[in-house]
């Protein structure tokens, strides 16, 4: 897919790797719709990437990615201001630590388990859902004959779950199992489907941990021996929507980690 003039959502595009994935397809000519729950980031970040595109080439919408009503609308604002969608990148996610059973022996609360399914896994498909939608009523592009491609996030958590990341792991090890099955649901409607796996990115949150934490984080990845960029994020998604023959595959972004127990 030609990126230039192309339309994207960004699923928690204000800050992260979300944000990071809205410079890089800025910089391809990319124009931008940024769904977050922080009105306030989603407008900043929205502002800084006008300077790029232009102001009538990004737009905002405050979404909560689990409520129907809530990606439907911001779905209709992306067509209704750009006139199509292109390309959805889910981004959007939380990752709270909790064992199955704490230090005094109670079980982690359902309703904490459930959360992270809901807006990890569920809020990936709900958007993911209705952006095909939209990208169905596209016009064929290219030599593929392409109308969309859907980029979600997992990570190595689903893989190689942490101790504390149950519900964690559980989420995205249910992004990366319902990747081929959703990209051959809309293969004959040349929609493509994939999955990015970060490893130990260096994210604002992250960076902003103490420096030994940080060391002991980088210990485990093999070559380059750094916390992986969000730019390189970003550069991974951008290469993904170009590059047709890229279907119904999860790629790890990780420097070879493999993620130890604890």
């Amino acid at each position: 897919m030609q990126l230039n003039d192309k339309v994207a959502i960004v699923t928690g595009g204000a800050s992260g790797l979300g944000r990071a994935t809205c410079t890089q397809l800025a910089d391809q000519g990319v124009k931008l719709a940024i769904f977050d729950l922080d009105e306030k980031a989603a407008k900043q970040a929205a502002a800084e990437l006008s300077e790029t595109l232009g102001s009538d080439k990004v737009t905002y919408a405050l979404v909560n990615v689990v409520d129907e009503e809530s990606v439907a609308s911001g779905v209709s604002h992306v067509l209704e201001t750009f006139g199509a969608i292109h390309m959805l990148v889910n981004c959007a996610g939380i990752a709270p630590a909790g064992k199955v059973l704490n230090r005094d022996g109670d079980a982690l609360a359902l309703s904490a388990f459930s959360q992270v399914i809901n807006v990890n896994l569920i809020g990936s498909f709900n958007v993911a859902r209705l952006a095909a939608e939209a990208m169905a009523k596209n016009e064929p592009m290219g030599e593929a004959g392409e109308r969309g491609v859907i980029i979600n996030t997992a990570s190595v958590a689903a893989y190689e779950g942490q101790m504390g990341q149950a519900a964690y792991a559980a989420s995205k090890g249910g992004i990366v199992g319902m990747t081929l099955p959703m990209a051959r649901d809309l293969a004959k409607l040349g929609i493509r489907v994939n999955t990015v796996a970060p490893g130990i990115m260096g994210t604002p949150m992250l960076l902003s941990m103490p420096e030994k934490v940080q060391e002991g984080l980088v210990a485990g990845i093999q070559f380059p021996k750094r916390l992986g960029l969000p730019s390189e994020f970003g550069d991974l998604v951008a290469h993904i929507c170009s590059n047709a023959y890229i279907n119904g595959e999860t790629i790890r972004l990780d420097g070879g980690i493999r993620m130890q127990p604890r």
